[in-house]
């Protein structure tokens, strides 16, 4: 069985993108955290120790954003789903979603994103 923490609207201001005014100016950059583990060892000790600090995968994911520029998201996610599997060894799998809810785009949208999962096997 696994249960699922989701941490949803993660913000922080990055300078990734293909153009060299995305570099320059920055944007604001989203992203959704899907943890997959179990819960049992929590549930039963009811101690942050058994789980995951969602407090502190939701800073490293903002550090990410806002970290090392890229040209596309599509590494931004991965670079979050490696840091939380390498970070927190009790998840077992994770799914990441980057939006780029200002990428120049010449129609009008409502958002781009990019998900990625990854897991343990």
């Amino acid at each position: 069985m696994t249960d699922e923490i989701s941490i949803t609207g993660i913000r922080a201001t990055g300078f990734h993108g293909v153009y060299d005014h995305e570099r320059r100016d920055g944007q604001e950059f989203v992203a959704d955290v899907v943890l997959s583990l179990s819960f049992a060892a929590a549930a039963a000790s009811d101690d942050v120790a058994d789980t995951v600090h969602y407090g502190e995968v939701a800073e490293r994911v903002a550090a990410i954003l806002a970290g090392d520029p890229v040209d596309l998201i599509e590494t931004v996610a991965d670079r979050i789903a490696t840091a939380v599997l390498t970070g927190w060894p009790l998840v077992d799998a994770v799914t990441i979603t980057v939006h780029k809810p200002a990428a120049p785009i010449p129609v009008p949208f409502g958002d781009v994103a990019v998900t990625v999962r990854r897991s343990r096997a």
